[in-house]
């Protein structure tokens, strides 16, 4: 172990790595509840993701450990898998495609080896670094609105309306008020920094749901989406479910280029920014920074980034990322990839306890999306909205339109096109930087494919 993870040499020893790995788990197994019901809405097997889910996972989390001995988790990315099941299925379906859940896993097989590709040339900090931070900051934010939206709409919190397109939800609906309240679970069991505690927050909320079962407040009627809340552990219901290997999608993108392009770039730009954000704001809690304030070893991190969402679309989900939940590992002290390797020996294990995952209901899982979102609307507070026009509008458009119109996609674009124009408008050509314009292109002639298609 001294040997492989230079464990003296960062301070630590076995136990506190190991202590530190579970913590990391504990703080980001919620994601095995939540990834299944959000892409089951793009009409994939819930089991089959939850396979998906897990291994990928402990893979990807491996690679981090080998490739950048840092103690960072990864997983399937909360605002990635939203973008994949809403913003790229969601619509497909409307338009008759049959499986498009194929053609978003083939989309970011495409991400993942463009990203493989930028992190061995390094260029792809240098994308990140030429996007103007008040987008960057407004993407994030806007994220975490989308996010929080799903989680309010999947609880009936948040209802449809014909004539204010939304509405609250009613109080008497089981699902309403055990979100509520697994919600102030999740905020109170915050508060006393309790490890874990969004997955307690779910889980409390799905006992609670189980017992409003057995007393009958909560009636399940499979044909109107309501299933019984008590999981099924016949049979062989704890062997794994396969995962849905290589279920590549590439015919209709011969079809659709420049709509494949917008998916797979719109992938790209969501994970570039969460993945180094999270890389940089976990090691400067670790101390793992140089004097200058970069990461040491930034390519085999991202590199490791990159791999892992290449597994994870080979096997059957959405967009693997790195995880800021890995703060809480290495807040207790973490410090090497032992904590890594860690947190993928214990995915491993949960794979064989799927029955409960996957009973986990829609509602249960809200307070874990809102108070996602909550964490990602924080990034609103370094925004600027004051000074130069273009940053100001991009970002705000950005933020806005993500949960207005129900799409990640569409504020990435509204966010980048009024950035360039307004550049443009006031003088400022030369201050816009080749991946801007390149960006700008891309949406604009995907603009021109949604007005040919209407």
């Amino acid at each position: 172990m001294e040997k492989l993870f230079k464990l003296k040499e960062h301070g630590t020893d076995v136990k506190t790595e190991i202590v530190a790995g579970a913590t990391t788990f504990l703080s980001m197994v919620y994601i095995l509840a939540v990834n299944p019901g959000m892409l089951a809405a793009a009409g994939m097997d819930s089991a089959s993701v939850f396979t998906a889910t897990a291994v990928s996972a402990a893979v990807a989390t491996l690679f981090m450990a080998f490739f950048a001995n840092y103690p960072v988790a990864l997983a399937s990315g909360m605002g990635l898998n939203a973008y994949f099941a809403y913003s790229v299925c969601g619509p497909l379906m409307e338009q008759g495609v049959t499986d498009p859940w194929k053609i978003a896993l083939a989309a970011v097989f495409v991400e993942g080896i463009v990203f493989i590709l930028l992190s061995l040339c390094s260029f792809r900090e240098k994308l990140v670094n030429d996007v103007p931070s008040n987008l960057k900051f407004g993407i994030t934010a806007g994220i975490g609105l989308f996010i929080t939206f799903i989680g309010l709409k999947g609880a009936g919190i948040v209802i449809d309306d014909a004539s204010t397109l939304v509405n609250l939800g009613s109080f008497s609906s089981p699902q309403f008020v055990l979100a509520v309240i697994g919600l102030i679970i999740v905020a109170v069991l915050y508060h006393f920094n309790v490890k874990g505690y969004i997955l307690i927050g779910i889980l409390a909320t799905w006992i609670l749901g189980m017992i409003a079962e057995a007393t009958g407040w909560y009636v399940v009627d499979p044909e109107a989406g309501v299933y019984s809340l008590f999981p099924d552990f016949s049979g062989s219901s704890f062997i794994p479910a396969a995962p849905t290997f290589f279920a590549f999608d590439f015919e209709w993108i011969g079809d659709n280029l420049i709509n494949f392009l917008v998916i797979t770039f719109s992938f790209l730009y969501v994970d570039l920014f969460d993945t180094v954000g999270t890389l940089i704001g976990v090691a400067s809690k670790g101390n793992l920074l140089d004097e200058n304030g970069n990461l040491p070893k930034a390519k085999g991190a991202l590199l490791a980034d990159a791999c892992g969402t290449v597994v994870g679309a080979c096997l059957g989900t959405s967009t693997v990322t790195s995880y800021v939940e890995s703060s809480a590992g290495v807040a207790n002290g973490g410090r090497t990839g032992l904590t890594a390797v860690t947190a993928a020996v214990l995915f491993i294990v949960a794979l064989f306890f799927s029955p409960i995952f996957l009973a986990i209901p829609t509602f249960a899982t809200t307070p874990a999306l809102v108070w996602v979102g909550l964490l990602m609307l924080g990034t609103v507070k370094n925004m600027k909205f004051e000074g130069d026009i273009a940053d100001v509008v991009g970002g705000f458009l950005a933020l806005i339109i993500m949960p207005f119109t129900y799409s990640i996609a569409n504020g990435i674009m509204f966010g980048i096109l009024s950035w360039v124009i307004l550049k443009v408008l006031m003088g400022k050509v030369k201050d816009i930087p080749p991946i801007m314009w390149v960006s700008a292109l891309l949406f604009a002639l995907r603009i021109v494919t949604l007005i040919v298609q209407s």
